[in-house]
């Protein structure tokens, strides 16, 4: 049989529908190749919020389609995703390119690539909606995430609501559809008795998660009451969720926190500016104030909770004052990480034709401004774990030197100590004893069985 490769460009969703499209393949008998100089099918899933992802894949693309009209002629190259899904048959046009898949035809591919290799067919573009989609990508490989097999990714919807004016997602993977309870704690106990020991919950809102198809009940709100039902699965250790919008932050939320031992005090909340003014231009439905409020009642329940944040800088309009704003609010609020991006225009989206857009020079200055303290900030709090133990679950090798071995905090930092593969899946105990960038070490002479 034929084999495949499937490459990411994007953020945790997207890697989650790469999984279960090529676990959809290894049903149909193909392999999984180990990288794309040797696959029979290329498909590059990528997502718009950002234009450097976008860049990224028809870079690549490029390149591929070069070595393939060389070396490897018939062998298929597509596109599956929020690109696709934007650009659809414009995609054709770049040489090689035989598949352009959208967001809701994820369960599509196999059948169309056996078209495409079959030669029934030269070229296929199908960005169509379809009904139910949000309920089909729910397959998962076996070792399908850098865990292999000790945490796993769990979509429980699909589709935005929001429309803050600087994203596509909304005209990319349309209007908000969520699964069901029962089906999403069928999937997450079917991970866990294949030995998963952590997942993490995806939707594009996640809070907004079951508002229209569940409601609320007994005063928990529709998410809420999906965490309940998640968190009596026996044998599964942790759960944690991504990404949520500072408005679904009710208090049943909050209170979960406390009364929910699975759910990891670790909260990505994007916040996305400081300033007031900004926040009203991207339509984000919250003030400064309001954010702030979010973070102190989570330190009130724990003291220790991580919280990390997504920002853009150079937002239309911005002003010097509305950045040192943000640099404020980073202060104030003590982020243990944060993912900082420069605006770039998105098609269709209202920020995209507002005056007064910020010069790339501006944004880049203040992009490295940010980042400088967001290093010292980060020092400060991870320095704070030097010297004291904390519980990690041991997800394998680490990424920069597959000798040593690597875990989480309930909190989100990672961990590095000396260990091996006996560790893979334990919940242990592990001394701090120094700092790296965005790391923590461990002293392997006090490891605790």
């Amino acid at each position: 049989m034929p084999s495949v490769y499937v490459k990411t460009y994007g953020c945790q969703m997207n890697e989650r529908d790469s999984e279960a499209v090529a676990a959809q393949f290894v049903a149909k008998g193909y392999t999984i190749a180990p990288s794309e100089a040797v696959a029979d099918v290329v498909l590059l899933n990528t997502c718009s919020v950002r234009d450097m992802a976008e860049q990224k894949a028809i870079g690549k693309m490029g390149t591929l389609a070069a070595d393939v009209r060389r070396n490897r002629p018939g062998v298929v190259l597509g596109y599956l995703g929020c690109m696709a899904q934007s650009r659809g048959e414009e995609l054709l046009q770049q040489p090689g390119v035989k598949l352009v898949l959208g967001t809701q035809k994820f369960h599509r591919a196999t059948d169309y690539v056996g078209q495409l290799l079959r030669g029934e067919t030269p070229k296929i573009v199908d960005t169509a909606a379809e009904a139910e989609s949000e309920s089909r990508i729910r397959e998962h490989l076996p070792n399908g995430n850098s865990a292999r097999g000790v945490t796993a990714f769990v979509s429980i919807m699909q589709g935005c609501n929001q429309h803050c004016t600087f994203c596509i997602v909304p005209s990319t993977r349309g209007a908000e559809r969520s699964r069901p309870i029962e089906d999403i704690v069928t999937e997450c106990r079917e991970l866990v008795a294949n030995g998963v020991k952590e997942i993490t919950l995806l939707g594009q809102i996640v809070t907004s998660y079951g508002r229209r198809e569940i409601g609320t009940k007994d005063g928990k709100s529709a998410f809420v009451q999906l965490l309940d039902a998640v968190h009596q699965i026996d044998g599964l250790e942790r759960i944690r969720f991504t990404s949520p919008h500072p408005k679904g932050y009710g208090d049943d939320l909050v209170e979960a926190y406390a009364r929910l031992p699975k759910l990891c005090e670790s909260a990505h909340i994007p916040v996305q500016s400081g300033s007031d003014r900004l926040l009203k231009a991207m339509h984000r439905g919250y003030t400064r104030e309001r954010f702030l409020g979010i973070i102190e009642k989570l330190r009130n329940i724990h003291p220790n909770m991580g919280i990390s944040t997504d920002v853009i800088v150079g937002f239309p309009g911005e002003t010097d004052d509305d950045f040192e704003q943000t640099m404020s609010l980073f202060r104030e609020v003590k982020f243990d990480q944060a993912y900082i991006f420069r605006y770039s225009k998105r098609k269709d989206t209202p920020a995209a034709d507002m005056g007064d857009q910020v010069p790339e020079e501006v944004k880049e200055e203040r992009n490295q401004r940010l980042l400088h303290l967001l290093d010292e900030i980060v020092e400060e709090r991870y320095g704070k774990f030097v010297g004291q133990r904390t519980q990690i679950l041991v997800e394998g090798p680490s990424k920069r030197n597959e000798a040593r071995m690597m875990g989480r905090t309930r909190c989100n930092k990672i961990v590095v100590f000396d260990g091996d593969e006996r560790h893979r899946g334990q919940l242990m105990d592990v001394a701090i004893e120094r700092v790296g960038s965005f790391t923590l070490y461990g002293n392997p002479a006090i490891l605790m069985d």
